[in-house]
């Protein structure tokens, strides 16, 4: 698949896409049973999806023990630290001001892929980040004016958003680490990953006693369950997956920064399915974005 031209970027571009469409549902699934349920739901059901595809195809689990440990530290920072900083930001700024922390997580990714994994990106990949970083943020702020946030919500929401960039940014280069110990099915990867977020997410929220019958609760709201499921095959089952092999085929920064377009592609989707108004400052930005990701493409 390396041979592919393009191979990671399209890897990156289709994670996206994924998580444009799962952030849609997921959005739905949270007002109907909470954010934390449907947080540990989704890596659970993403879990048993690719047991039974990886049990099917036969996928050796055959990896090496530094494999294992930065897959499992990845998953740890990435999805049961990072991606609960995400949800916390969420209940204090929204997700459209949470969108517009995250922006930063491509710049902390290349910033640590240069640091630790002596990633060098010619200047026009320099230049293709910025410019898709600046559309995604004219796109995100068009989308998010005149907050009413003040005071400690909108300093705690900032810090937790901040807190899930980083989280992001760690997460994908203990991924690369990963990588480039040797050859992993992606598949298998994200399995590893998952499972060993979820063996320190679950008792944590369990004790806490923030996640409390998952059953009963979606029993009594199936439309729920449904939207979970389905969010987690395009999220976590596939979005996952496709993210850790962009990262193992093309530098993290370039991955990253690509990953982070889904604000761009969830323009036509609200248009069509809420039938939001886009303003000329939104498709603006959407267009810059665009050209920053043919410049990566380039690079």
């Amino acid at each position: 698949m390396s041979d592919i031209p393009y191979f990671g970027e399209m890897a990156a571009l289709l994670t996206a896409v994924c998580w444009s469409g799962s952030s849609l549902i997921f959005s739905t699934a949270t007002l109907r049973v909470g954010s934390v349920l449907v947080n540990v739901s989704r890596l659970v059901l993403a879990l048993f999806y690719l047991a039974v595809l990886l049990l099917l195809t036969g996928a050796s689990f055959d990896l090496s023990l530094p494999q294992y440990a930065y897959l499992g530290i990845s998953g740890i920072v990435g999805l049961a630290i990072g991606d609960s900083f995400l949800f916390r930001s969420y209940a204090h700024i929204g997700p459209r001001v949470s969108m517009l922390v995250m922006s930063i997580a491509p710049a902390i990714a290349a910033i640590l892929a240069f640091v630790f994994l002596h990633e060098r990106l010619p200047v026009l990949g320099v230049v293709g980040i910025i410019v898709t970083v600046l559309g995604v943020l004219l796109v995100v702020y068009e989308r998010a004016p005149g907050s009413i946030i003040h005071g400690k919500e909108l300093v705690a929401g900032i810090l937790f958003a901040a807190l899930a960039a980083v989280g992001q940014g760690v997460g994908l280069i203990f991924a690369k680490l990963a990588f480039n110990e040797g050859p992993i099915n992606g598949f298998v990867a994200a399995t590893v990953r998952i499972g060993i977020s979820l063996l320190v997410l679950l008792p944590v929220m369990v004790v806490l006693g923030r996640f409390v019958h998952p059953v009963r609760t979606f029993r009594s709201d199936l439309p729920a369950f449904w939207l979970t499921a389905a969010g987690s095959v395009l999220g976590p089952f596939l979005g996952i997956s496709l993210s850790l092999l962009a990262v193992a085929h093309t530098a993290v920064g370039i991955a990253s920064t690509l990953m982070a377009t889904v604000p761009i592609i969830m323009l036509p989707l609200v248009r069509v399915l809420y039938k939001e108004r886009l303003s000329w400052r939104a498709v603006g930005g959407a267009c810059v974005a665009v050209a920053g990701v043919a410049i990566l493409f380039l690079h």
